[in-house]
């Protein structure tokens, strides 16, 4: 292998999954994205330079908004979750989290893609556009419109407003 590719994959696998899933969606979507991913980076490996996460992430990404683009519109995963017991508290924030993540599903891949790497895997703006290949204006531009749709979405109109800044 590569010198350092098994040693990176080892390290940023499940990295990688998460924010394949944030993304998707689903565990077998992000599973199938981050495998697209890292075959397209390992042909490239010898290529990319000492920090591989932008390029990595760039390309999960870009791989993520090539297949939404091809995808079936009127096509909407849902996950069903087993019946238990839970009290009113349990059952308001799953249906709260599932109304949230049903909303950033409708958001444009670019400005999921930003609101999933700078809020759900805490990079900085600036690493957010090396990964999208933007610039920070740009990356925060789409951070803007992605939280003011999300703002005037009537399924979440009673989320705390901290929520949504």
């Amino acid at each position: 292998m590569a010198d350092g590719f098994a040693e990176y994959v080892g390290q940023r696998h499940e990295r990688l999954c998460r924010t394949a899933y944030l993304l998707t969606r689903d565990w077998q979507a992000a599973e199938d994205l981050v495998q697209t991913a890292l075959v397209k980076a390992w042909t490239a490996w010898r290529r990319i330079g000492a920090d591989p996460d932008p390029y990595v992430y760039r390309i999960l990404v870009n791989t993520h908004a090539s297949w939404w683009r091809r995808r079936w519109r009127g096509e909407v995963p849902t996950e069903a979750l087993p019946e238990r017991p839970a009290g009113p508290d349990l059952e308001t924030g799953i249906a709260r989290r599932s109304d949230l993540w049903a909303a950033v599903g409708t958001l444009p891949p670019r400005q999921r893609a930003a609101l999933v790497l700078r809020y759900f895997d805490d990079l900085t703006p600036q690493q957010v556009a090396d990964v999208l290949g933007c610039s920070v204006g740009s990356v925060k531009k789409q951070l803007s419109r992605a939280l003011a749709r999300l703002r005037v979405d009537p399924a979440l109109h009673d989320l705390k407003p901290e929520v949504l800044r």
